[in-house]
């Protein structure tokens, strides 16, 4: 009888809030693509854009990378997703730590505001109306980009050098810049910064080192401005970033995340919260998987049934209330073993957050 009475009240709030179903970031390559022949090609795509040229114009850019980034983005979209990330193929701290290390080669860390950029974004907004022709939606992009912090641990360490972070921050705010996107057929909606080691291997420095690097990082407008992590153990810090507007967690595969932060703590900082509700940690699923004796699981094996997503769906709406905005899986699914398996994923995240029928299972 609890369980009704609770499961009646949180459907309430669910009715009246809006939330907005995004995912982080990675993608499977397709089977017939190395991630080695897309390495190579990712590498030109970027330097012929730099230079002007059409990358669909050459034959092994449009297979390997164009058709490639299309399809796996067509395929994002098509799981229903409100805010859709480019599929990120590439390795993420390789994006900008190349960039970085060209730069360092003529003894700056600071990226040419024209060289600070994603072929990925580059080719969505060129093939914006072709995918709103096939789709009949505007495209609401989210764009992933590695943080200044995670980018110096693995570029200097974790010893705090300031004109150093502020130079990475700068760096990373020239590729949100260029990121943001406001055309006829593709909004830019969010733009993340991913800080995945932050509160479990962190740049030794002070809490008003660390907040002046974030709000120069974050120090752009057009998009709502998201940062995500996979502890909350040094979260509250976070909430004195002026230039942050929603603190995105893992909850589905770390469930104590939530502890960290209450919705006092944001209401008082004026914040918000994307929470992850469905797994994407491919390794440990698989290895449960193993262990049940199943070897060779199917797609529908791996992903979380849609009862599950929902029920926890449902406990963060109500520890959270109106400050919970976004929603989706937990991380990336660019390990995950197929397209088909990372599709289905997004797709029963989807169904299972606007699914009105399951709130009274």
């Amino acid at each position: 009888m609890c369980i009704t009475v609770i499961i009646y009240s949180l459907s309430s709030v669910v009715h009246h809030m809006e939330i907005i179903v995004d995912d982080v970031g990675s993608y499977p390559l397709p089977i017939h693509v190395s991630r080695k022949t897309f390495r190579k090609a990712y590498t030109l795509a970027r330097e012929s854009i730099i230079k002007g040229k059409d990358i669909k114009k050459n034959d092994f850019l449009l297979n390997n990378f164009c058709k490639v980034v299309i399809d796996s983005f067509r395929q994002k979209m098509l799981a229903g997703l409100d805010v859709v990330n480019y599929p990120q193929h590439y390795d993420g701290i390789e994006q900008i730590r190349g960039p970085i290390q060209i730069a360092m080669k003529k003894g700056t860390f600071l990226v040419e505001q024209d060289r600070a950029f994603f072929p990925e974004v580059h080719l969505i907004k060129e093939e914006g109306k072709r995918l709103y022709q096939e789709t009949g939606k505007k495209i609401a992009l989210r764009v992933s980009i590695f943080g200044p912090m995670e980018l110096y641990l693995k570029e200097v360490g974790t010893t705090p050098y300031y004109e150093v972070l502020q130079s990475f921050a700068e760096t990373v705010k020239r590729f949100a810049k260029n990121s943001i996107v406001n055309q006829k057929y593709v909004k830019t909606e969010v733009i993340s910064l991913d800080e995945p080691s932050f509160g479990i291997l962190n740049v030794t420095a002070d809490r008003e080192t660390i907040r002046k690097v974030l709000d120069k990082a974050f120090d752009f407008q057009g998009a709502t401005r998201q940062i995500h992590l996979h502890s909350t153990s040094r979260l509250p810090e976070l909430l004195a970033v002026g230039n942050i507007d929603v603190l995105s967690f893992e909850y589905a595969a770390s469930p104590k995340n939530i502890e960290s932060v209450s919705r006092k703590m944001l209401e008082e900082a004026d914040k918000e919260v994307r929470v992850g509700v469905s797994r994407t940690d491919i390794d440990s699923i698989l290895a449960e998987l193993y262990d049940r004796g199943i070897t060779k699981p199917v797609a529908e094996q791996i992903v979380d049934k849609e009862e599950e997503i929902k029920k926890r769906y449902l406990s963060a709406i109500e520890k959270f209330g109106d400050r919970m905005r976004f929603s989706g899986p937990d991380c990336g699914l660019g390990s995950w073993p197929s397209q088909e398996a990372a599709q289905l994923l997004l797709k029963r995240t989807v169904r299972a957050i606007k699914n009105k029928s399951l709130e009274t299972n």
